[in-house]
C-alpha cells in the first residue's frame, strides 16, 4: 500500500527537480511528489527549520573525505538552522533505520569536506549533516568562549586574537571544524602542557542517539561528556561547545634544532618534554632518499611580549648538529601550516589519495619501532608531507575514550603522507596496517584519525582494552540502535 503524505512548508526536502516528501522503507528510496506511484510505505518527513537535500551535487560533495580512499555516499544531506533538526532527523533516521553522521565541511574558500582520512565521517545510504551550517561564536569572554560546532579553529583564533585571548591548543592546521577534532581528541604542539582539545573544553551541547538535546560538563552529565569527547562520535553529535582560553603571546621565537642521530633527537625532545621549558614542541623526522639514514628536526617554540628570549638557557643541555632561530608574530606562528597547504594544492597533491597512520607509541618502544617502520618509508611514500614524532606525558588527557599506551610518556607517530597523485594507496594501506600490527605488539595505540584497513572488533576492544566496556555501555545508553557515525566501524 502505498501512503503519500501531503507536503507543508516545513516539511521540505530538495532534489534536483522535485519535492521529496518522504522515505519510502520498502524500496529504500525517497519519495517525492512527481514520483509514479510505487509499493511501499512512505514515512513523511517531519517539521524541520533547515533543509535535507538529495540533489547529486550536494551528496557527492560529502561522499568523500580528505584521505580521498573512500566513497560512502549517504541518501540525503540535512543543513540544520540548530540542534532541534538534527535532533528531529535522528528520530527520523532511527524509525527508518537509517544511519546519521556530522560531516565537518573543513577547509577554505570552496573547497570543503570532511578532514576525516578514511571514511570516519561516511554515512553510505545515511544522512549526512552539513556541521559548517552551524557558524556562530556566540560569546568570548576573559576566560572561554562559547561556538557553534562548526565553526573552525581558525575562526575562533582569529577572533580570539582580537581579544588578546587564545585557545590552549591547536592543531597544525587550523581550518577544522572545532566539533570535529574535539570528538576524536585533537592534538597540536602544547599537547605536553595543555592536553588535547578535547581536554579544553568546559561544557558541551549534544544531541544523542536517542535524539534528545542535552548539556553536559564535568558536573552535569558527566559521562556523556567524558564519552563524547574523544569518543569518535559514538554517542551523539556535538552542536555547541565552551571552550577554555588563556592569554595570547604577541610573539613567538621558533628554534629549529637539527639532528643526525635518533637517539639524541629522542634524548632532546624527552628534556625538553620533561623541564617544560618551552611551551610549543614538534618533533619531524626527515627521510632520506638513497636509503640514507634519516635526519629529525625538533621545533621548539617559546612565546613573549616584547621582551625577545634569551636563547641561551633555552638550549642549555640540548645537543643539535645545527640550531636556528626566528621570529614571528603569534597569529602567524598558528597559521603557519596555511603556507605548507596552499604549496601542496599548487603541487596537484591536495586531492589525491593520503593514506595516513597516526599512532601513540609508548615512549620505552619508541626506538624498536623507529628502527622497525622508518626504512620502509620512503620520500616517496611521504610525497609532499611530513612524518611527525614528538612525546608528551599521558596524565594530560582527562577523557578516557582518549586512549593512549598505559605509560607515562607517550609519543605520537603521524605519518601525514601526500604521495604524488599517481601513486597507488594500496600497498601504503597494507603498510599502515602492517605497521600497526606491529606497534600494538609494543604497546601502542592509534589516534583515531588515520587510515588503517580492516579493522575488526577484536582490533577494536583491544585498542580500548579495559575501557571497552566504557564505549560499550556509553553507547547503549546514548545511542541503543546504533544510529550514529558508522563509517569509524566500531560498531559494524
Amino acid at each position: 500500500m502505498n501512503h503519500r503524505p501531503t507536503p507543508t512548508r516545513r516539511t521540505i526536502l530538495t532534489g534536483a527537480t522535485a519535492t521529496v516528501i518522504g522515505f519510502n522503507t520498502t524500496t529504500r528510496t525517497w519519495a517525492t511528489t512527481t514520483d509514479t506511484p510505487t509499493p511501499g510505505r512512505i514515512t513523511p518527513l517531519p517539521p524541520i527549520q533547515g533543509t535535507l537535500t538529495t540533489d547529486t551535487t550536494t551528496r557527492d560533495t560529502h561522499a568523500h573525505d580528505f584521505g580521498r580512499l573512500t566513497t560512502t555516499t549517504p541518501y540525503a544531506v540535512l543543513t540544520p538552522t540548530g540542534p532541534a533538526d538534527i535532533a528531529t532527523i535522528i528520530n527520523y533516521a532511527r524509525r527508518n533505520n537509517l544511519k546519521v553522521a556530522m560531516n565537518g565541511q573543513s577547509g577554505t574558500g570552496t573547497e570543503l569536506e570532511s578532514h576525516s582520512n578514511y571514511g570516519q565521517a561516511g554515512v553510505a545510504g545515511g544522512i549526512s549533516i552539513n556541521a559548517r551550517a552551524l557558524n556562530r561564536i556566540h560569546a568570548i569572554t576573559p576566560t572561554n568562549a562559547t561556538v557553534d560546532a562548526g565553526v573552525t579553529w581558525a575562526q575562533l583564533t582569529d577572533a580570539t586574537l582580537t581579544h588578546n585571548l587564545t585557545p590552549p591548543c591547536l592543531t597544525d592546521y587550523l581550518h577544522l571544524s572545532i566539533g570535529g577534532t574535539i570528538s576524536v581528541g585533537g592534538i597540536g604542539s602544547t599537547v605536553h602542557k595543555h592536553g588535547l582539545q578535547a581536554d579544553t573544553v568546559e561544557s558541551i551541547e549534544i544531541v544523542t542517539g536517542t535524539g534528545r538535546i542535552l548539556t553536559a560538563s564535568p558536573t552535569h552529565n558527566p559521562t556523556l561528556f567524558h564519552t563524547a569527547l574523544a569518543g569518535a562520535g559514538q554517542v551523539g553529535i556535538i552542536t555547541r561547545a565552551t571552550l577554555k582560553l588563556i592569554p595570547a603571546p604577541k610573539n613567538a621565537r621558533v628554534f629549529t634544532l637539527t639532528y643526525n642521530d635518533q637517539h639524541t633527537f629522542l634524548t632532546d625532545q624527552q628534556t625538553i618534554l620533561n623541564d617544560g621549558r618551552f611551551p610549543s614542541q614538534i618533533g619531524e623526522i626527515l627521510i632520506q632518499p638513497n636509503g640514507q639514514p634519516p635526519r629529525y628536526k625538533i621545533e621548539a617554540v617559546a612565546h613573549y611580549n616584547t621582551t625577545t628570549p634569551n636563547p641561551t638557557p633555552l638550549l642549555t643541555n640540548l645537543n643539535p648538529t645545527t640550531t636556528d632561530i626566528t621570529d614571528q608574530t603569534y597569529h602567524d606562528y598558528t597559521h603557519r601550516a596555511d603556507t605548507f597547504a596552499d604549496t601542496i594544492k599548487n603541487l596537484g597533491y591536495w586531492n589525491a589519495p593520503k593514506p595516513w597512520l597516526s599512532l601513540f607509541l609508548p615512549a620505552t618502544t619508541t626506538p624498536q619501532f623507529l628502527n622497525h617502520a622508518l626504512p620502509q618509508i620512503t620520500p616517496q611514500d611521504i610525497g609532499a608531507g611530513l612524518l611527525l614524532c614528538y612525546p608528551f606525558h599521558t596524565n594530560k588527557l582527562t577523557h578516557p575514550l582518549a586512549i593512549t599506551p598505559n605509560e607515562p610518556t607517550t609519543y605520537l607517530f603521524d605519518l601525514l603522507t601526500f604521495p604524488h597523485p599517481d601513486t597507488n594507496p594500496q600497498p601504503a594501506l597494507q603498510r599502515n596496517r602492517t605497521l600497526y600490527n606491529t606497534a600494538t605488539q609494543l604497546g601502542a595505540k592509534r589516534y583515531l584519525v588515520g587510515a588503517i584497513p580492516h579493522m575488526t572488533p577484536h582490533d577494536w576492544q583491544t585498542h580500548y582494552g579495559p575501557h571497552w566496556t566504557t564505549l560499550t555501555t556509553a553507547k547503549n545508553t546514548y545511542d541503543p540502535t546504533h544510529t550514529l557515525t558508522p563509517g569509524q566501524n566500531i560498531f559494524p
